[in-house]
Formats: structure tokens, sequence, C-alpha cells
């Protein structure tokens, strides 16, 4: 804004001096035309005087016509007095003047050409200070510093380059930011993936070490060493499958199939996936339909968010206890809320449940904090979001899918 209003003030001050300049001049040439005009009336009317007292009988009217006309031939006369009345002019108090003025015309030229030969040279060196700054931006960036003030450049013809200039500035600045951010999130995804896998995998390796060493080893302990190998390589799997659909959406290879489908017979089929794990948890689900709903979205996606929801809801929940879902419908938009008793989520995790390998401090032992992460990120891509209530009684899941 301060650069638009330097700008203005700059054109401005120039119109202003162009205009004086141009009112001078006009004064000054007006002023030597009567000077001229004056000395010259005023030697005619001495003329004028001395005729009409020598000669009284001639008249005004024949005076005014002797000097407005053009047939009359005075060279020879003044020629014999040495004047050249084509070079010179025959009163002597013009020709002064005409010196006069012609030191004060040439004095007004020389003064009219330095102010613009200044305005000139300022616009020049001011340019040049704009073409280095531009340069000494470019080589910031090649240094990889993007922490640049191109606004404080004033504007003129450059500023469409310094705009562009700006603009890549940001972008390569956004760049390198999400480039850091990456190389960051990938090292903490490394990191939660080894630790994620590194507990089950020697887990298995020291079972498995225990069924190679003790061939007579009781047949219950074994089975029982079965049983926890094939625990975890279900979690293992699991993880990998997560991982593979999460990376999937992070490389925006999903290819959503999109087409009106039924919520409804969405969630039943998530209540089917989960069922087993309600029969070994002794856990009930409630199912509330108050209105038939249909949303757009890809149904093989939306069942494998809201199963994990589910999941986690079932998971949290005590035995014996429900899970209820509700399902409503209005103008605006269709909503789940998936309902559990379980112990809720304590204030410093509500925050962080929907990041990725995120474990709360109620987390269940074979959570790897990734299901919720999935759940939000299928949610989001079908135009829809996902918030959380939790209290001491229990934890809300709420889903609301907009109509465009």
């Amino acid at each position: 804004m301060k650069n638009k209003i330097r700008l203005k003030q700059y054109i401005i001050s120039t119109f202003i001096v162009s205009i004086c300049l141009f009112v001078l001049f006009l004064a000054l040439n007006i002023y030597e035309y009567k000077t001229y005009t004056n000395n010259f009336n005023n030697k005619i009317g001495a003329i004028i005087s001395v005729i009409k007292d020598k000669y009284p009988e001639i008249t005004d009217k024949e005076i005014a016509e002797i000097i407005n006309s053009d047939e009359f031939e005075t060279n020879d006369f003044f020629t014999k007095y040495g004047i050249d009345i084509n070079n010179k002019s025959i009163l002597i108090k013009n020709d002064k003047d005409y010196h006069i003025f012609l030191v004060i015309n040439m004095s007004f030229l020389t003064i009219t050409i330095i102010i613009l030969l200044i305005l000139y040279i300022r616009y020049n060196h001011k340019k040049e200070n704009d073409i280095k700054d531009i340069i000494k931006c470019i080589e910031q960036i090649n240094k990889k510093n993007y922490e640049l003030q191109i606004d404080s450049i004033s504007e003129d013809e450059l500023s469409i380059l310094k705009n562009e200039i700006y603009k890549t500035t940001i972008m390569l600045k956004e760049s390198a930011e999400n480039s850091n951010k990456d190389k960051i999130n990938l090292k903490k995804s490394l990191e939660d993936i080894s630790h994620q896998l590194k507990t089950p995998l020697t887990s298995i390796l020291v079972m498995l070490d225990n069924i190679i060493e003790d061939p007579d080893m009781d047949i219950n302990i074994r089975n029982d060493f079965v049983r926890d190998i094939k625990r975890n390589v279900v979690n293992i799997n699991f993880l990998v499958q997560a991982l593979l659909k999460l990376s999937k959406f992070d490389a925006n290879t999903v290819h959503f199939i999109k087409q009106e489908n039924d919520l409804k017979t969405i969630i039943k089929e998530s209540i089917k996936n989960v069922s087993p794990l309600c029969d070994l948890r002794n856990v009930n689900i409630e199912f509330n339909a108050k209105d038939k709903s249909k949303i757009v979205c890809d149904a093989k996606w939306q069942i494998e968010a809201i199963t994990n929801i589910i999941k986690n809801a079932v998971d949290h929940s005590k035995n014996n206890s429900t899970v209820t879902i509700n399902l409503s419908n209005n103008n605006v938009y269709s909503m789940i809320e998936i309902i559990d008793k379980g112990e809720g989520i304590s204030k410093k995790d509500i925050s962080h449940i929907f990041e990725r390998f995120y474990k709360g401090e109620n987390a269940t032992s074979d959570s790897i904090g990734i299901g919720l992460a999935l759940a939000k990120t299928i949610i989001e891509e079908d135009n829809g979001n996902i918030n959380v209530e939790s209290n001491k009684t229990g934890t809300k899941f709420i889903i609301k899918y907009f109509k465009l």
C-alpha cells in the first residue's frame, strides 16, 4: 500500500512540475509580446504626434491606413542609416529587450532541461535499484532463503515481474516447508511403524524359539503360544493393510466410485464386520434409523471407515454393555451418532485421537492407533466430517455427511 502511495505522489509531483513550467513559459511569452508591443506602440504614437503637428491636413484615417498598409517600401530609408530591418529591430529598446528575453528564455530552457534530466536520472536510478533488488531476491531464492520483502520495492513497470517473483517465492517457500514436514512425518511414521512391528515380531520370535527349543512342551502351552502367534500375525497384517490404505490416500491413488448409496445399508454392513468382536466382548449394538438417508459416496470405503469407528466403540465398551448407533437426516446433512458406555477419553487425548499412531492412556493393548485416522481421512473425502464428545460415562462419535 505504501508503495502505491509513493508512486501516486511521484506521478502527481511530476505532473505539477510540468504544468508549472508550461504556465511559466506561457506567461513569459505573453509578457515578452506585451513588452515589444508597448515599445512599438509608444514610438508609433510619438511619430504620429510629430506628423500631425507638421502636417495638420493629414487625417487620422490616412495615418491609420499608412500604418496598416503593406505597400510602402522602407528598406532604402533604413538602409541609409545602417539598419537591416530583416535582422534587426528599428527600435533600439526592442533590440535591448530582445537580448534580455533571449537570456531569460535560454535560462528557462536550461532549467527545464536540467529538471527533466534530474527526473530522468532519478527514474533510471530507481529502476536500476529495483533491478538490483530483484537480482538480490533471486540470489536469495537460489540460496533457499525465502524470507523476502518483495513489497518493499516500489511499484513501477517492473511490478509485474516483482509480483511473479513474489508468487514464485511463496510457492518455493511452501514447497520447502512441505518437504521438511514430509521428511519429519516420514521419519516419525517410520519410527512408529518400526515400534508397532517390533513388539509383535519380538513376541513371535520368543514364542517360536520356545517351541523349537522344547519339543516336549505341554500341548496346552504350545497351543497358547500358537494362538498368541496368530493374534500377533493378525495385528501385523492389519497394520500393513491399514498403512497401505493410508499410503494410497497420501499418494492420491485412491479412485472413489461415487454413487448414491443408502446410509442405513452401509451401517448394517459395518455392524456385521464387528459382530465377532461383539460376541467376544458380549457387547450389544442398538441401531436406530429415524429417516431414510442416501449419500453420494464410495460404499466400500465408507463401510471401512464406519467399521473402524464402531470397532473402537466396542473395544472401549464395558462387557455386557450396549453401543448405540443413531441415524438422522435433515436438509443440510445426514448424521450418524455412535455412542459407547466405556471409560471415556481424557481431555489431553481427545484432540489427538485422529492422529496416526496416537495411543491414548485408555487404549487397548492391541491398539495401533491408525483406525480412527484412516476413518477420518475416508469420511472427509466424501464431503463429511467427524467429531467426538467424551466424558467419564462414555464417548460419542458424530459423523455428518453434508449434502451438495
